[in-house]
């Protein structure tokens, strides 16, 4: 039976006005993070609390420890995949995320001992920490003084020396072609030259593609969340930390010192693809890109191979991988290989 015309209107318009409610309601449904770990907190101090996600599993515990400025959000997919076997957790240092912000306690020896309060509140033994980047001072601190409380430690691309100088080097970045300084990202030196920077912050699809621009990856949604404020249409607001706290924890590193490390060590480091690779990418215009590239990549080799001899130092079993044309962020680049390595790692310990 055909319904009248004004009858069928005003259906027709409750139907687009039920769907549009649908629309609102889905589009702001509150976001939840879809990884499955639990959220904790730990105070290290008084006042000061570290914030700590525990991923289901069991067996020897896994301590996941993130670079300067990310927070433990950082190895949602990554930990998601290591944990079943292993108990899988994470700590956001001080000064990031949802840990406190207090105004003091950078040090590396604090932040050593801020990691170990959690070991101790958390009644694991023997676990095996994983540190990303300037983690590394966390792990090297620990393991010179407390090698008997550690099962091993898994250096993620985190063996450079907080004491290196590179002024000479970012004088030598700045001679390669644009092209090439894009794509081979040194620190943030770069970033704000990058035509997307501008438009970054619209949303964090946006932000994560700048990312994979700059520096080969993109962040796991749940840590641009902990990291950034987020507005209400998406956008990406200031960054939830003061810059002088990673200016606190550069200045508070040592020179590194591994020959009182007694604990296995696994060593992960990105290293230059070759330059017959680099070439197939971008081809030198003249003899002066060439040179440039050529003596990039000759100080890039030169850091990596300093840095191995020195970890090599250990009183140690130590495994140095050596990854060509890794990123940075080598569980996020290659995670593939980096959990083959660490499964390997920690079926060989005792």
């Amino acid at each position: 039976m055909r319904l009248p015309d004004r009858l069928g209107s005003k259906l027709l318009v409750l139907a687009l006005c039920w769907l549009i409610g649908i629309a609102c309601r889905q589009q702001h449904r509150p976001w939840r993070d879809p990884a499955r770990h639990r959220v904790r907190f730990v105070t290290v101090e008084e006042g000061v609390r570290l914030e700590e996600l525990d991923w289901p599993g069991s067996g020897r515990p896994v301590v996941l420890l993130a670079g300067l400025g990310d927070t433990a959000h950082v190895f949602d997919d990554f930990a998601d995949r290591l944990s079943g076997s292993y108990r899988v957790c994470g700590i956001t240092r001080r000064g990031f995320g949802a840990s406190s912000q207090p105004n003091f306690g950078y040090t590396e020896q604090r932040l050593a001992d801020d990691v170990l309060q959690v070991l101790d509140s958390l009644k694991l033994a023997a676990p095996v920490l994983v540190g990303h980047s300037i983690a590394g001072d966390e792990l090297t601190a620990i393991g010179s003084k407390h090698s008997d409380r550690i099962a091993g430690l898994v250096y993620l691309d985190a063996a450079a020396d907080p004491t290196d100088d590179y002024a000479e080097y970012d004088k030598l970045r700045a001679k390669l072609p644009d092209q090439v300084r894009f794509a081979t990202p040194w620190l943030f030196a770069d970033a704000p030259t990058l035509p997307e920077a501008a438009h970054r912050n619209d949303s964090i699809e946006a932000f994560q593609r700048w990312q994979i621009r700059r520096l080969g990856v993109a962040y796991p949604e749940s840590e641009l969340r902990n990291s950034y404020e987020i507005f209400s249409n998406g956008s990406l607001g200031a960054y939830r930390t003061a810059q002088s706290i990673p200016q606190a924890i550069r200045a508070g590193g040592q020179k590194r010192d591994y020959s009182h490390i007694q604990a296995p060590m696994l060593v992960l480091t990105q290293f230059p693809l070759s330059i017959e690779e680099q070439f197939k990418t971008y081809r030198p215009k003249n003899a002066g890109e060439r040179a440039a590239i050529e003596e990039v990549y000759a100080a890039d080799a030169g850091f990596v191979r300093r840095r191995m001899q020195n970890v090599l130092m250990a009183n140690a079993a130590v495994r140095v991988v050596e990854m060509p044309g890794a990123k940075h962020h080598v569980f996020l680049s290659n995670e593939a290989k980096v959990l083959q390595e660490v499964r390997a790692f920690m079926a060989g310990l005792r």
